[in-house]
């Protein structure tokens, strides 16, 4: 890497993604960077400093990633040969995120030093969840991302090039239809209004803006099903009917609301959950 400062934007849906980035921090760290942290969701991408190495991470979905995070990656400034390296996680596959993002950043100027995608927990509306078996493929998918970090310090790390059919099926998979059914999904979604607390996280959480709270929350047509409201309500208010599944989460909701470096102290949901919680 050329620069000493590492600028890691990255989205986590319910937690698997903000674990491989903690841990390629670690690394980072380790190897004398300076590393910050931006939520994706949260960050302006035209202000992305394009002097330093820019790192991109995200969930697989759909087998390429969210709409929102396309759009970041789109809107990052253009540039003279910065360096810019990806890291996704996925359950199974992907296919259509790796040489497409590669071709976008490539055509804005940057230089693509490595991509890897990681296996980690199943967190899309799991029917049970093994615990064991959770443990032992998010520690598996840890050591990959430590291996990944230091491949990317000693300049060992690739983007590999994909063959010309994973762009058709990056066509496939981003058609608006498919992006209209996965926001259908939220008319199924339930919220249980004796469980409810009206804490707003899931308002607060939602990377979209699809959820209106200010009482019992409600749900508009942007959803893109990353998972985060269902997974992290504290009191497992909100339900999608007509699925059987259990939750899953890697992190507390805590650890995700307070992770923005631009942001100190409390944000104002988990503020608010933690004054509706019973004293000790």
């Amino acid at each position: 890497m050329k620069s000493d400062c590492i600028d890691f934007y990255y989205f986590t849906g319910t937690g698997n993604t903000l674990l491989v980035v903690e841990k390629m921090a670690e690394i980072f760290k380790e190897g004398g960077k300076t590393v910050n942290l931006f939520r994706i969701e949260k960050s302006d991408p035209c202000e992305a400093d394009t002097s330093h190495v820019i790192g991109i991470a995200f969930p697989v979905a759909v087998q390429s990633t969210f709409r929102f995070v396309w759009d970041f990656v789109r809107s990052l400034p253009d540039a003279k040969g910065s360096e810019v390296f990806m890291v996704d996680t996925m359950m199974m596959f992907s296919g259509a995120v790796v040489g497409p993002m590669r071709k976008v950043l490539r055509a804005k100027g940057y230089t693509t030093i490595g991509a890897r995608e990681i296996k980690m927990p199943n967190s899309w509306y799991p029917s049970c969840l093994d615990e064991a078996k959770n443990r032992n493929r998010a520690s598996r998918g840890l050591e990959e991302a430590e291996d990944y970090a230091v491949d990317l310090l000693d300049g060992k790390a690739r983007w590999r090039r994909v063959p010309a059919l994973s762009g058709a099926f990056y066509w496939m998979v981003s058609r608006p239809r498919i992006w209209s059914g996965m926001a259908g999904a939220a008319r199924n979604y339930r919220v249980d209004p004796e469980a409810c607390i009206q804490c707003g996280i899931c308002a607060e959480l939602c990377p979209v803006g699809n959820i209106t709270s200010g009482g019992i929350p409600t749900f508009g047509d942007k959803c893109q099903q990353c998972m985060r409201c269902l997974a992290f309500c504290p009191p497992e208010a909100i339900t999608r009917e007509g699925k059987d599944y259990e939750l899953y989460r890697a992190v507390k909701v805590q650890k995700i609301l307070r992770r923005d470096v631009r942001t100190s102290g409390k944000t104002s949901a988990a503020s608010a959950y933690e004054k509706k919680q019973p004293r000790p």
